[in-house]
């Protein structure tokens, strides 16, 4: 039987980034996808969130300036201006992602298994044994350690026996679809879009009415990705498909107005999704014994935000090192501990505001005098600046033994580049004097006030004058200490 080090289920873009991530700290992982190729479906349009900063620094995505503008249900977050504006974002589709993550993958040596799916497996003290079903019939592989980044309906989840608790709001329906609007006159700089002889129509943002909310964006030469949310409304079940007259109705009681919606022409793949209610859950632990789980596996929302990918790539980038550290043979006590202690509470942070900013987007003359207030309050820059924090994520710090510090236990963004795209820890430097005894840390010069301990996931563990404190921090996160 063959034995790998760490089994990661599930090779979307949350599986291919811990692949990735492991592989920079010196694991070789090994990817189970149980589809036979790259989806190509069109899911996620972008990223939104701190974890954009993280890419940059890995290399994967471009440096651009902090977003001007955001929304927080369904009303508009004016970030320009904003000192130290948190909200960065990074504009690529998920199919276009997922081939940027297996590109680097594949330069990083990961082996990736499609049309492999996980029936089953077993765990003891030294390891998982896992079922397996591939293309030539079922086999068994024995692993380390098994990450279960296989999604919402999470195969490893259930069999680890991790309980998904959460709500279900029943009352929601959602449609979306690709479409093309006949006689339309887009108006991109206006972030509108004009129909002769039917109205002008916000672009980019969810748009909230008296009778539900909408959404319309771009997608290519003369398509656009057509959202409508409706509440208390009547809807055919999961098992009839969806179809663009489904939508067009739908829109049309949404806006008081109907829209001529066609599907597009050419082979797609295109848009047609139809979501009955709206699950808010968060794994009860995220980790059983050897096996983890991360991204939708842990834990599902609404999209309202677009806080999916950020919570899911920064599990992966927290847990990937903690996980090599334990193959290397360094982990101190409790480190892979971590993983649940840190990354739990910023799910249920996301579990949150978005559950918020869906209550924010219904309809009802209740709602409308709670946006008034709450409209009235985005105006004042600070609090725009907590939602700016909120949104990405960068409100969350994690606990961090030892002194307190305004830095400790928050994103650090400001990584030398060698550092930050080998996922190194770095120690900030400010006396140009100091060693570390077993290299596990880069040591780097710093013309700052202080000395930073940087974890490889990008988060301060320790900052401040270098004394003890320091080789406690050291010793506490990578069983390292001063020469």
């Amino acid at each position: 039987m063959d034995t790998m080090d760490i089994v990661i289920a599930g090779g979307g873009p949350n599986g291919l980034m811990l692949a990735c991530e492991l592989s920079l700290a010196g694991v070789r992982p090994l990817v189970i996808e149980r589809l036979p190729r790259r989806s190509d479906q069109p899911k996620a349009n972008g990223i939104v969130g701190q974890v954009v900063r993280l890419l940059r620094g890995r290399g994967l995505a471009e440096a651009e300036a902090p977003m001007p503008a955001f929304m927080f249900g369904a009303m508009p977050l004016d970030l320009s201006g904003l000192d130290d504006n948190p909200l960065h974002g990074m504009g690529i589709r998920q199919p276009e992602l997922e081939e940027l993550f297996e590109r680097r993958a594949a330069e990083l040596g990961v082996e990736i298994r499609r049309g492999h799916e996980l029936r089953g497996f077993t765990q003891d003290s030294e390891g998982v044994t896992l079922k397996l079903a591939g293309p030539d019939g079922p086999y068994e592989l024995r692993a380390r350690y098994l990450v279960g980044c296989d999604g919402a309906h999470s195969t490893v989840r259930k069999l680890a026996g991790i309980g998904f608790p959460g709500v279900h709001a029943a009352d929601v329906v959602s449609r979306a679809a690709h479409v093309t609007v006949p006689g339309a006159v887009l108006r991109p700089e206006r972030a509108e879009m004009e129909v002769p002889g039917v109205g002008t129509f916000g672009l980019y943002a969810w748009h909230r009415t008296e009778r539900g909310a909408y959404a319309m964006l771009p997608a290519g030469a003369e398509v656009l990705t057509v959202s409508a949310m409706e509440w208390d409304a009547d809807a055919p079940g999961d098992d009839v498909p969806m179809t663009v007259g489904e939508l067009r109705e739908s829109l049309a009681r949404v806006l008081g107005a109907g829209l001529p919606l066609a599907a597009p022409a050419g082979p797609g793949p295109h848009m047609l999704r139809r979501l009955n209610g709206r699950d808010t859950r968060v794994a009860d632990r995220y980790r059983a014994g050897r096996v983890f789980v991360a991204g939708d596996a842990a834990h599902v929302h609404s999209a309202m935000g677009a806080p999916g990918l950020n919570l899911g790539l920064q599990d992966a980038a927290n847990l990937a090192w903690k996980l090599a550290a334990e193959v290397h043979g360094w982990a101190p006590p409790g480190l892979l501990d971590t993983y649940d202690a840190e990354r739990r509470p910023a799910a249920e942070r996301v579990a949150v505001h978005s559950q918020a900013q869906l209550a924010l987007t219904a309809p009802g003359q209740g709602v409308t005098a709670l946006r008034e207030v709450f409209g009235e309050l985005l105006n004042d820059p600070p609090a725009r600046r907590r939602v700016a924090a909120l949104l990405a994520g960068s409100d969350v710090a994690y606990p961090v033994p030892g002194p307190s510090h305004p830095l400790a236990g928050r994103f650090l963004p400001e990584v030398p580049a060698a550092a930050a795209a080998r996922a190194r820890p770095v120690l900030l430097d400010v006396t140009g004097g100091l060693r570390v005894r077993h290299g596990r840390v880069d040591v780097v010069p710093s013309d700052g006030p202080e000395a930073v301990l940087v974890r490889p996931d990008g988060y301060v563990a320790w900052a401040g004058t270098p004394d003890r404190t320091l080789d406690e921090a050291l010793e506490t996160w990578f069983a390292e200490s001063l020469v």
